[in-house]
Parts: structure tokens; sequence; C-alpha cells
């Protein structure tokens, strides 16, 4: 078990997390609603997926975790892209937000990969 707070993966999803939920309080009430929920809770759960595996009884259940988390982003990423398309995110918000996605996906796959290599 380990500290999640020392992550730096954990500190930049968090950090993004917050980041989304300030982008769709500025979707439209009508006709966005589901996506926001979407959109916020994909953000939530890599951040939250990190902390559950954390808290893992070993190092493969940790990975498992990661595992979620890594597809947590890509979900993340599709529907700021959606949000994008349909308006609700201008371009110059969408595009560091779905880059920074991007660079939280790669350092969740280098997480897990040290993972793995700690459990055998």
């Amino acid at each position: 078990m380990q500290d999640f707070r020392k992550l730096l993966v954990w500190r930049r999803a968090h950090a993004l997390t917050l980041k989304i939920d300030g982008l769709v309080r500025r979707f439209p009430r009508k006709g966005a609603t589901r996506l926001a929920g979407q959109l916020s809770g994909a953000a939530d759960s890599i951040a939250t997926n990190i902390v559950e595996g954390c808290g893992a009884a070993s190092q493969r259940e940790f990975a498992r975790y990661l595992d979620i988390a890594i597809k947590s982003s890509s979900e993340t990423e599709y529907h700021l892209l959606s949000a994008r398309d349909r308006g609700f995110v201008r371009e110059d918000e969408h595009e560091p937000s779905a880059d920074e996605v991007v660079q939280i996906r790669r350092m969740l796959y280098g997480l897990r990969k040290k993972v793995l290599i700690d459990s055998d």
C-alpha cells in the first residue's frame, strides 16, 4: 500500500478532474447534461482508480486499477472531443485538456509497467 498523494500522475489526474469540472459547469443545461456527467465521471475515474490501486493488496491488483485508469483516460479524451465537436468546449480549451489526458495516460502506462515488473 502506498500514499497516492505522492504520485505525480495522481496529482495531475486530480488537477485534470478539477479543470474538467470547471468546463462542464459552463455546458448548457439543456441538451448537455448527459455528456457533462459522462465527461466529469470519466475524468474523476482516472484519479479514483489510482487511489483505489494504491490501497490494493498486491502489485498485480494495483496494475489492474491502473489499467482501468488508462481506459478511463481514453473515455475522457473521447468525451472532450465530443464536447468540442458539439460546441460545448472551445478549441483553445479542448487542446490543452486533451493533451493533458494523453500525458497522464502515458504516465499511467509507465507506472503500470513498473508495477508489473516489481510484482515478479
